[in-house]
């Protein structure tokens, strides 16, 4: 069985954007990761998960959660080797890891121990204030308040840094601006 790889170091400071489905998550990374002119790491189940669901029809399962952490990390892994001083990445390990109770109310234990062993500067824990976007892969529109209290239990548990991101638009980026920046200035 493949195993979860190890973060590679990195000198700069990793960022995670975080939480619940349809919160502007890739849209945030973009625009944060351009802003810095740094790059971002995209998010892995997405694509895996979209592949999935166009060639078989079928939605996530138990058994693609170690895949999914394994490709979040590994992609992860070869950012580092780009990004400048400061690494945006849209998801980690954590995420899923509160997907996985969410859905299935287990976790395989090699994702709860790549979450005890990930570091990260500060995770944008992103508010569930702008508008649900429907789309193939998403299915919780009506449990967004819940879904985002599961994230916040999460980084609560695994005692991870985080600054809650609200607003829309241009406030939503100047939000997390801010948070970045009381980061760098510690």
């Amino acid at each position: 069985m493949e195993k979860i790889p190890e973060q590679k170091t990195f000198d700069g400071l990793k960022i995670v954007l975080y939480g619940p489905e349809s919160t502007g998550k890739s849209t945030l990374a973009r625009q944060l990761a351009t802003h810095f002119k740094t790059v971002k790491v995209d998010e892995f189940a997405r694509d895996y998960l979209q592949e999935k669901y166009d060639t078989r029809g079928e939605i996530c399962s138990y058994e693609d959660l170690l895949p999914i952490a394994i490709g979040q990390r590994v992609a992860e892994n070869n950012a580092v080797e780009k990004a400048n001083k400061l690494l945006f990445c849209d998801t980690d390990a954590l995420e899923t890891y509160v997907y996985s109770h969410a859905y299935f109310n287990k976790v395989p234990h090699e994702i709860k121990d790549a979450v005890r062993k990930s570091d990260y500067d500060l995770y944008l824990l992103l508010d569930v204030d702008v508008a649900w976007t429907p789309d193939d892969l998403r299915d919780k529109p009506e449990d967004r308040k819940e879904m985002f209290l599961l994230f916040k239990r999460g980084l609560k548990e695994f005692e991870k840094s985080y600054a809650i991101i609200n607003g829309k638009g241009e406030m939503r980026f100047k939000n997390a601006l801010k948070a970045i920046q009381n980061l760098i200035i510690k």
